[in-house]
C-alpha cells in the first residue's frame, strides 16, 4: 500500500493499495487542485513516486527521506559482505560470520566490545573498511549547516563512492547524485518521513491486532483514525 501523511498533524490522509504510478496519480491530481499552499513532500526514493509527483505537482518540492538513504548505503553494504564471504577462504568467511548487524549499525551505538570486533573485521577486510567509512560519513551530510554546505559535501561523497572501485558503492554514488535535488531539498524544507515511519508500526500493530484484514475498504477506514489510536504494551 501507499500512505500520505500530514507532516504536521501526522494523520493519514490518503491511503490506496498499490504503489505503482497509476496508484497514487488520481490522489496527486486531486491534492494538485485542493493543496495551494503545499510546499514539499517527503518520500522514498522510488521511481513511481517521484514522476508521479513530478508530473502531477510540478511546482512543489520533493525531499527525499533520511531513513531511506541510509536504506540504500546498507544495501550496498550487505551485498559487499556477501560478495567478500563467497571470495574468502574458510579463515575469512569464519571472520565475516555474524558480522552483518555490526557493519549495518551506526558505530555511535555500538557497545566497546562491538567496536572493537568490528576494528578487527575492518583492518582485515579493505573493502568493507571503505565502505563502513563511507557509510558513517555520509550520515554527517544531514548535518551540514547550509545548502551550499551539503551541495559541496554530497558532491564530494559521490565522487569518491564513483572512484572508490567498489562496484556497489560506485552504484550508490551515482544514484545519489542523480537525486541530488531531492536530498538538498531537504536543506530547504528540514522535513522527513520519521513520522511515517512510526505510523507504519502502529499499522503492523493493528494488522496484528485484527488478525490481518480480509476486507481493504474496512483496513484503508481504519487507518485514516489511526493517528487518534494508542498502543501499549501488555506485561
Amino acid at each position: 500500500m501507499t500512505i500520505f501523511t500530514d507532516l504536521e498533524s501526522g494523520r493519514i490522509i490518503h491511503a490506496v493499495k498499490g504503489r505503482a504510478k497509476e496508484d497514487i496519480q488520481p490522489f496527486l491530481e486531486r491534492l494538485c487542485k485542493k493543496a495551494k499552499n503545499l510546499k514539499a513532500i517527503a518520500m522514498d526514493m522510488s521511481g513511481a513516486y517521484y514522476h508521479a509527483v513530478r508530473e502531477a505537482l510540478p511546482r512543489v518540492d520533493i525531499v527525499f527521506d533520511h531513513y531511506h538513504v541510509a536504506a540504500l548505503v546498507n544495501q550496498a553494504i550487505d551485498e559487499l559482505r556477501r560478495e567478500q564471504q563467497r571470495e574468502l577462504d574458510e579463515l575469512g568467511k569464519k571472520t565475516l560470520k555474524g558480522s552483518r548487524f555490526l557493519l549495518l549499525k551506526n558505530y555511535d551505538n555500538l557497545s566497546v566490545d562491538r567496536k572493537e570486533h568490528l576494528h578487527n573485521l575492518l583492518s582485515v577486510n579493505e573493502p568493507l573498511f571503505t565502505a563502513h567509512c563511507m557509510k558513517e560519513q555520509l550520515r554527517l551530510f544531514w548535518e551540514q549547516p547550509n545548502p551550499e554546505s551539503a551541495r559541496h559535501f554530497l558532491e564530494t561523497w559521490c565522487k569518491d563512492a564513483r572512484e572508490s572501485g567498489i562496484k556497489v558503492l560506485a552504484r550508490v554514488g551515482k544514484t545519489l547524485a542523480g537525486y541530488r535535488t531531492g536530498l538538498l531539498n531537504y536543506f530547504k524544507h528540514r522535513i522527513s518521513n520519521a513520522m511515517t515511519e512510526g505510523l507504519n508500526n502502529k499499522i503492523k500493530t493493528l494488522k496484528r491486532q485484527a488478525y490481518g484484514f480480509r476486507d481493504m475498504d474496512y483496513f484503508i477506514l481504519r487507518l485514516y483514525h489511526l493517528h487518534a489510536q494508542r498502543y501499549s504494551l501488555a506485561g
